[in-house]
């Protein structure tokens, strides 16, 4: 250490805007502002992309995306359990080709942050930890244990060891110009007593050993060893401050663009002018580094997600959604946010924040001045009431819980509640999975299937005496775990022999069960993402004799997160009971001598649908449990993403020509009340503030990749666990119905105009654009244009009191016909229809 600034050699390679394998050194430091690189003090904005989540033919369109939108880094993890399924086994091929991924982010000139981990919780199948560490014998995870401590150094060594040879380092010419060791470990390292701090030391130690020429990082860890830097995780980061301030820059490394969906919950949204808000005031307030944490989310294909009850789609309300697409006006307005902020760039890292008094209550403006250069921002965290405010003797209006910025500490070039970007309505067209049918019963035609067994059907079973606890029994191989007993009650006291009905009681660790007597379903239980224990009682009947009790659990992705989530059980432990027996008696069944069998008959064989075993007859059998369907289909025309809408199913598995595309559970219902009619970005944001579809499947669609599809003769198999219709299930294709935007008088100027007019020395007026999605695409017809006062949101806008007789033919002569177009919100361009009045220009258009 040397003064306030750590050194470190790094190669820093440009080519044409590319960062390339060359000879080309440059130093890379952090001193208490910001990263430095090539001897510059630097802004970075940076945005997390999860390899697996997508796929390679996805990667170069979404880093370029993000690269459009103004991010200067990608970030990911890796998933240890994703490259490392068996021990000294390793896979990067396809989703897990991590090289490929960092080289493509390479090629498009950004720099990457690894995230190695090795854990990572991200609402990923056990925080990313393969499930054969629980294995070792001795081993506690993330502490002073030494069995651990072995396996997290032997990966971490492996990844680095990968990225060096591949010369993806910085200091090699690469793109990677951080690493991070470890993730939110100082969330919960008080459970862990003082083998933590231990532990912290050791892998801060460990990591920076293996010399990779760049900083590494430790998220949420305030007590990080001097040798790496620590930084902040959450919806805000603007009022946190780094331990050694005076030796480490302000760096964000989560900002959290909106939450994950969970099966039974509604789906979480994040309005993107609390996020541009959030943004801004952590640039504000002396952060140099801010990454979003989604910036593309994508999807939790196979069995990957964790949780429990983690839905399949991970979309993350990110600004670039599941399939791929821009999420307008998210992308956009934050694109303007990042525009903005480089302005002031050189005076950001020039020198320490420094605020200025401009009075009132939840008011705060913040210079950086050098010299002749001068940023500003001027902030209302008020979460109610506008203000307006002197600075520098000039006026400016500030809307509540948002920020102005000016690069000039004179002129206003954005205010994040003020979005000049144009919103998108987006929809999926419904396909027929089956060509050619013209009724339920011919699409019953086009499908096959097979009844998979219940209870015990496959060589491997065993018997235990006693209920074993899932996860360690199944190694989390299948989600499923068979416990079948057989019980006898001829010539039994204790039964009732007259037909009546007697409970049966069971209780599991979660996360579901399905009870069958007999081999008939009797009854079902599941648990929750807040709670994932399971207690039933279903009435059963017995038949004099010889009875089968089979109870099938099953898991929905495992704990993720957690002090000693790697402990956290599954499946049924007890006890099992018989209730309301002759004379009030209850019998325990849980000591009995239980037969068991991992997984189901048909997963070894069924999902790439090549079995001989299928059977295909006239009559469909439909809402049954346990039943395997197959269908070819053709792959829906065009190039939209695609997604299977999985209504009239159950629960389940699906894959598309052998490729898992992940659990499907349209039967798992959101709640019915926490849902706003509409939603106020003003005031903190937390994951419950601006949820939508209460009452609805949490998770109704489910994308397939294009890249997973033929033209033709593709093959669709589900495996349908508690009974549902096939036939009722189609292709939807992910397409835009209208592109709106609604601009005031006093919107600032679009940002892209702020350095052609600040050197014509002329300040331009607030400008409405719109711009199609898709390169072949022109604005085909107007459906709305108000200027005046109008009214409403984005497919739902009407004309006030006062409006302008021309706002739609100037708009239509501006607009149809033409991919994007500008239009003056002004009263040269429209006209004056009422005078002294604050007026806008909302507009609705088409693109075909």
């Amino acid at each position: 250490m040397k003064g306030s600034e750590l050194r470190i050699e790094v190669v820093v390679v440009l080519v044409l805007g590319v960062l390339a394998t060359a000879s080309y050194c440059a130093t890379v430091t952090y001193d208490h502002r910001a990263l430095v690189i090539d001897g510059k003090r630097r802004v970075l904005v940076s945005g997390s992309i999860h390899y697996p989540r997508s796929t390679p033919e996805m990667w170069p369109d979404l880093i370029q995306k993000s690269k459009d939108g103004g991010l200067d880094v990608i970030e990911t993890y890796v998933f240890w359990n994703f490259h490392e399924p068996v021990r000294g086994q390793y896979d990067f091929s396809g989703r897990k080709d991590l090289v490929k991924f960092v080289k493509i982010v390479a090629q498009a000139g950004l720099y990457v942050h690894l995230r190695i981990g090795p854990y990572v919780c991200a609402e990923w199948n056990y925080g990313g930890f393969p499930l054969w560490l629980h294995f070792i014998p001795g081993i506690q995870l993330r502490t002073d244990n030494e069995p651990f401590k072995a396996e997290m150094q032997r990966f971490t060594a492996k990844i680095v060891d990968m990225m060096k040879k591949e010369k993806l380092y910085a200091s090699q010419g690469g793109p990677i110009i951080l690493s991070q060791i470890e993730n939110e470990y100082g969330n919960i390292d008080k459970a862990y007593g003082p083998a933590a701090q231990t532990y912290i030391n050791w892998a801060a130690s460990m990591a920076v050993a293996l010399d990779t020429g760049v900083p590494w990082v430790m998220c949420q860890q305030d007590d990080a060893p001097a040798s790496v830097i620590s930084t902040c995780n959450g919806f805000y980061c603007d009022q946190w401050t780094p331990k050694l301030p005076d030796k480490r820059p302000k760096m964000w490394t989560e900002n959290w663009s909106g939450w994950f969906l969970s099966f039974g919950g509604a789906v979480p949204q994040r309005p993107v002018e609390d996020l541009a808000f959030a943004v801004a005031r952590f640039f504000q307030r002396g952060g140099t580094f801010q990454n979003y944490y989604m910036y593309h989310g994508g999807t939790n294909f196979g069995r990957s997600t964790g949780g429990p009850f983690i839905a399949t789609s991970y979309d993350y309300d990110a600004p670039i959604d599941e399939y791929g697409l821009l999420r307008q006006p998210k992308w956009g307005h934050l694109k303007d946010v990042h525009k903005a902020i480089k302005l002031c760039e050189e005076a950001i890292v020039a020198t320490d924040p420094k605020n200025v008094s401009v009075g009132g209550p939840n008011l705060e403006a913040t210079v950086y001045k050098t010299g002749s250069v001068c940023a500003a921002f001027l902030a209302n965290y008020d979460t109610k009431s506008d203000a307006t405010v002197t600075f520098n003797g000039n006026s400016y209006h500030l809307p509540a819980w948002s920020v102005s910025i000016l690069p000039d500490c004179k002129n206003v070039v954005l205010n994040t509640a003020k979005i000049n970007s144009a919103a998108m309505i987006p929809s999926f067209m419904h396909h027929s999975l089956i060509d050619d049918v013209d009724s339920s019963e011919a699409l019953g035609s086009g499908w096959s299937w097979i009844n998979e067994p219940v209870g015990i059907s496959k060589d491997d079973a065993f018997t235990r005496v006693g209920l074993l606890e899932q996860i360690n029994t199944t190694a989390d191989k299948s989600d499923y775990l068979w416990y079948s007993l057989s019980i006898d009650v001829t010539n039994s006291e204790t039964f009732l022999q007259d037909g009546s009905q007697t409970v049966l009681h069971v209780e599991s660790l979660g996360h579901a069960l399905h009870a069958f007597i007999n081999g008939k379903l009797a009854g079902s239980g599941i648990g929750n993402g807040n709670n994932a224990k399971v207690s039933v009682e279903i009435p059963v009947t017995f038949a004099s004799g010889k009875n089968t009790i089979d109870l099938l659990s099953l898991t929905v992705g495992l704990q993720n997160y957690g002090a000693f989530f790697d402990k956290t059980g599954a499946g049924i432990t007890g006890p099992i009971q018989l209730k309301g027996l002759k004379n009030g008696t209850t019998i325990d069944l849980s000591s009995q001598q239980w037969t068991y069998q991992i997984g189901l008959k048909g997963e070894d064989s069924l999902p790439s649908g090549s079995s001989s075993q299928w059977v295909s007859q006239p009559t469909l059998p439909k809402k049954q449990p346990l039943t395997w369907y197959k269908a070819k289909f053709n792959a829906p025309d065009g190039s939209n993403p695609v997604a299977i809408d999985f209504t009239g199913l159950g629960k389940g598995e699906a894959w598309v020509n052998g490729q898992s595309i992940g659990r499907y559970w349209p039967t798992n219902i959101s709640p019915t009340s926490g849902c706003p009619d509409s939603c106020n970005y003003r005031g903190p944001y937390d994951s419950n503030k601006c949820r939508k579809n209460c009452g609805k499947p949490s998770q109704e669609l489910y994308h397939v990749p294009r890249s997973w599809l033929k033209p033709n003769d593709n093959t669709l198999v589900l495996f349908e666990e508690i009974g549902g219709d096939p036939t009722q299930i189609s292709f939807a294709t992910r397409q835009i119905d209208s592109l709106c935007s609604h601009v005031s008088e006093s919107h600032p100027s679009p940002v892209d105009m702020w350095s052609s007019d600040s050197k014509a020395g002329r300040k331009s007026g607030p400008v409405l654009s719109l711009e199609c999605p898709f390169p072949n695409q022109v604005i085909s017809s107007i459906k709305f244009a108000s200027y005046g006062k109008p009214h409403g949101t984005c497919g739902s806008f009407s004309h006030g009191q006062c409006k302008s007789t021309r706002a739609l033919s100037v708009v239509q002569k501006a607009c149809v016909g033409s991919r994007t177009c500008s239009v003056e919100v002004s009263v040269n361009t429209f006209g004056d229809p009422c005078k002294g009045v604050a007026k806008s220009l909302a507009v609705e258009a088409s693109c075909r």
